[in-house]
């Protein structure tokens, strides 16, 4: 093996020859197992989100796998209608054309080309990653045949009259002139206004005041609400108002939804550009008035000197006019929720149109009693309560975007209007009896993208034909996802796979937290806390990393403020950790909760983990190498170290079954660092090294050292699998394995070995006698290489013999001089002292320390400590500070100040032992 451990020179290189020789594939009779990918947009790039769930995904992957089941990870991409039609559209912008020069079917030809140019870029990330997809089985939510899937559905729905065409209301992006899905729409408080309006009653006698934070749409008003029980409009209720600037009546109505507490408890009704108000429509019979055209342009419906004009050109016209008639009342400041299109940062409109409907409801009761019997379970198990609250809400699903690119609505009209649907225009005329030469024209809507990503546990192991893959992989074992698409996503997989397959889609549904950045804040290139996966596997300078979190921006100050902390926190860039650090480190956070943060420190230190396994191999081959067949005579290390060993094992297994990956790495962390390789490896030096040692002796321990780390390579190749297959590709031969790669060799089980108690006892009574010795070091600040003689105080009969079997390693490891059991009655001299159970360790301190010396030593620290504590302290009484420095600044001076305390408490209890000496 190299001497040291170096990530960049093994990885790509084993990924190639994992995928070369198809290892991914589903393979053997054994148990099946299938685990979906999320599609990640065929635009995208690996992010820390992506990063964090293809980790958990392939940990799960790897364990099935080796532990001999038929496993399929199925990877694949969604074709993202918007992002990607938005990408190919600036590239046009570029070249100075629209795609409207192009035409539909050139438009559409060109993004094509542009997926099989630039479109697997996040597949090949994923390979950075080591995730061991079946990238034979790729799919891309456009293929031919998933798309024939959609059709299918689609028809399939529209004939069972759960498909409709309606006009609602729905988010509108002016920009992109199409509907979007609250998904696809952020809503973010700004600063703005609220005006109050003065409506005047038809009757000549007074007004009442209405207040609006987009005076632009009064002009499609239909109603003024009040509140039923307000008295103050009792006797309005009924009467008409005649609008200001259109001259229109509209009625005074009465609502539950208004809140009489709120503004002057009149509200203004305009059901075409309001949600709430769309519902006090229907349930009022209001006239619906869309005073908007698609691109947020005042329409027809406005009088003629509105009309025309930008949305935001009108409010202030409106203002304008309500003021020069008398009848603006006042404005106010007012921050409220902003709507914008995700993709566009256009402010989405509420806005009425014709859109193709999923009836919904039909399809969501069998969904929630799916969950409910116990046939699809989620893990934490309280995400079932969101599950439910939506599906017990939920609403028709808009499914039609108008956009090109997508799955066009296999829907055709006739000269007439009326509409066909099948899943081709020649299915059309079949099954609606139309001849040849009738002239039809196909819906330019194309369907929502998660109406795709809904079939994608089917469509994409080839239904509707019926084949093996759906067979074997139908339903799958567990979806893994985040929390904010289990609406979207997660549910609607489970509608349709019940309707179309009979059957749940997955029987479990494994929803972890989303990935933010060490002080809990959500990862975003405005606040330039974003980390790129491939940056911290790799390195990168820091320049480059400057480069990337500043391109894009458009205000000054923003990049400013995000160099300014990048070149803080990252001033020589970032280091090159590694995959398998990375993917350490996300298995470590990944608890239950619903946020999980990323400290770089951890990577940091599961890097020095990888580093530490690379030299433990070292050390096992280096004294492995000569390994023969013969006599094996096991220690009572050996015999401890398989005792760890199994409880490991068995706490995987355990973890693993739990999906808690977080256990599972911490129990194998342990293990690796701390019993395998700062006490076992140190416990086979006095065996391996020294001439009274046996050769059945030393067979033995060779033995335990390579099967353990054989098993151990194992054990931690769900989470690291490139520094493991590399390690056990060398390690293999030595402990007689077969086999071409690691993760088709068996993953250990518990219950194989049985400890011997006694030996456990043994050997954790050696380590507590040695950590006890290291303290007394530690605390007296003793050499950690200087041989102590140690005084036993209060030996039991077993006590003593140990210390006589196990001297050996008590010299070597814990560098003790010697053991003397102290007699009842002898007196000690003056000695620093450590517990194990009823006996007490002593050290005699004389002749090891200059205790007038080290007494001042500890005296000058300590009032430094006291003088820095004194001035936290101050800073803490000052009010100043603490009301007006920022919360995290505040709690870092508490910290500090707590800090002082611990380190002054140790320091006196040090002090005073030192007295006990004198």
């Amino acid at each position: 093996m190299d001497k040291s451990y170096q990530p960049g020179d093994i990885e790509q290189r084993i990924y190639a020859r994992w995928e070369s020789n198809k290892y991914f594939a589903p393979s053997g009779d054994g148990e099946r197992y299938c685990i979906m990918i999320p599609p990640p947009n065929v635009t995208g790039t690996l992010h820390m989100g992506h990063a964090f769930q293809d980790t958990i995904m392939d940990a799960l992957t790897r364990y099935h796998r080796m532990r001999g089941g038929r496993v399929l990870w199925q990877p694949g991409t969604d074709h993202a209608g918007i992002a990607t039609q938005m990408v190919v559209e600036r590239l046009l912008n570029a070249e100075g054309k629209s795609r409207r020069d192009l035409g539909r079917e050139a438009f559409v030809s060109r993004v094509w080309e542009w997926k099989e140019q630039s479109g697997d870029r996040i597949s090949q990330q994923l390979r950075r990653l080591g995730a061991s997809v079946d990238w034979q089985r790729e799919r891309f939510t456009m293929d031919e045949g998933l798309s024939a899937a959609v059709r299918k559905v689609f028809t399939a729905l529209y004939d069972d009259k759960l498909i409709y065409r309606g006009k609602r209301l729905v988010n509108w992006d002016p920009v992109l002139h199409t509907a979007l899905s609250d998904l696809e729409v952020l809503s973010a408080d700004e600063a703005g206004s609220m005006w109050h309006f003065r409506y005047p009653l038809s009757s000549g006698d007074g007004y009442v005041v209405v207040a609006t934070t987009r005076p632009e749409t009064m002009l499609g008003d239909t109603a003024v609400a009040v509140h039923p029980d307000d008295e103050r409009y009792s006797q309005l209720v009924g009467q008409t108002i005649e609008l200001p600037i259109s001259g229109r009546l509209i009625p005074i109505v009465a609502d539950d939804y208004v809140d009489p507490e709120f503004g002057t408890g009149c509200v203004k009704i305009t059901p075409a550009h309001d949600f709430n108000d769309y519902e006090i429509g229907k349930r009022h019979d209001l006239p619906m008035i869309n005073v908007l055209t698609d691109d947020a342009s005042m329409n027809d419906a406005c009088p003629e000197h509105y009309r025309g004009l930008d949305r935001f050109d009108a409010r202030k016209k409106i203002v304008a006019e309500f003021e020069a008639l008398g009848l603006l009342e006042k404005i106010e400041e007012h921050t409220l929720k902003i709507p914008r299109g995700d993709r566009t940062g256009a402010v989405v409109e509420p806005y009425l149109t014709d859109q193709w409907y999923v009836d919904i409801k039909p399809l969501a009761e069998p969904a929630i009693k799916a969950v409910e019997d116990g046939d699809i379970r989620f893990v934490p198990e309280n995400w079932s309560k969101t599950y439910f609250e939506w599906m017990h809400n939920i609403q028709d699903w808009c499914i039609s975007r108008q956009l090109w690119w997508g799955h066009r609505i296999p829907a055709w009209y006739d000269e007439d209007g009326q509409v066909y649907v099948a899943e081709s225009e020649a299915a059309v005329r079949e099954k609606y009896g139309l001849a040849d030469d009738l002239p039809l024209r196909q819906d330019e809507d194309v369907l929502d993208t998660w109406f795709s990503s809904a079939l994608w546990p089917f469509s994409t192991l080839g239904w509707p034909e019926k084949n093996k893959a759906l067979e074997d992989f139908y339903p799958g074992s567990v979806l893994v996802t985040g929390f904010d698409i289990i609406f979207f996503w997660v549910a609607r997989m489970i509608m349709f796979g019940l309707r179309f397959m009979g059957d749940v889609p997955f029987r479990e549904v494994y929803i972890h937290g989303l990935i933010r950045d060490a002080e809990g804040e959500k990862m975003s290139k405005t606040k330039g806390n974003t980390l790129d996966p491939l940056d911290l596997i790799d390195g990168v300078s820091l320049d480059e990393l400057l480069d990337k979190r500043l391109t894009g921006l458009m205000q000054d100050h923003l990049k400013t403020k995000i160099e300014k902390a990048t070149r803080k926190q990252f001033p020589d860039g970032i280091d090159e950790y590694g995959t398998d650090a990375l993917r350490f480190t996300f298995a470590a956070l990944a608890t239950t909760g619903r946020d999980i943060r990323f400290d770089l420190g951890r990577i940091e230190g599961y890097k020095n983990f990888c580093n530490k396994l690379w030299n433990a191999a070292r050390y096992v081959l280096m004294n492995t190498k000569d390994l023969d067949e013969g006599e094996l005579e096991y220690s009572a290390a050996d015999r401890w170290i398989e005792s760890r060993l199994e409880h490991t094992t068995e706490a995987v297994h355990r973890h693993f079954g739990n999906y808690r990956l977080d256990l599972a790495a911490q129990a194998l962390y342990e293990f690796t660092w701390h019993e395998f390789c700062d006490w076992y490896l140190e416990l086979s030096k006095p065996v391996l090294q020294s001439d009274a040692s046996s050769a059945a002796e030393q067979r033995a321990t060779r033995r335990t050292l390579i099967d353990t780390l054989e098993a151990l390579l194992c054990l931690l190749h769900p989470i690291m699998p490139f520094i493991t297959e590399e390690i056990w590709l060398q390690v293999a031969p030595v402990a007689g394995v077969d086999g071409s790669t690691i993760m088709h060799r068996r993953f250990p089980e518990a219950g194989g070995t049985e400890a011997s108690e006694d030996a456990v006892a043994d050997i954790e009574w050696v380590r507590e006698f040695i950590l006890g010795i290291r303290q007394i070091r530690g605390e007296m600040d003793v050499s950690p290489g200087k041989p102590l003689p140690v005084l036993m105080d209060g030996a039991s009969d077993d006590d003593r013999k140990r210390a006589s079997r196990y001297a050996h390693l008590l010299a070597r490891v814990g560098r003790i001089e010697s053991v003397t059991a102290l007699e009842p009655g002898d007196k000690p001299p003056a000695s620093a002292t450590a517990l194990l159970g009823d006996l007490t360790l002593q050290v005699p301190m004389k002749g090891l320390i200059d205790v007038d010396a080290e007494r001042k030593r500890l005296e000058k620290q300590i009032g430094k400590l006291r003088a820095e504590r004194a001035q936290s302290s101050a800073k803490l009484d000052n009010e100043r500070f603490v009301n007006n420095a920022p919360a995290a600044v505040v709690q870092q001076e508490r910290d500090r100040l707590a800090d002082f305390d611990r380190q002054l408490d140790q320091l006196g209890e040090r002090l005073a032992r030192l007295d006990a000496l004198d």
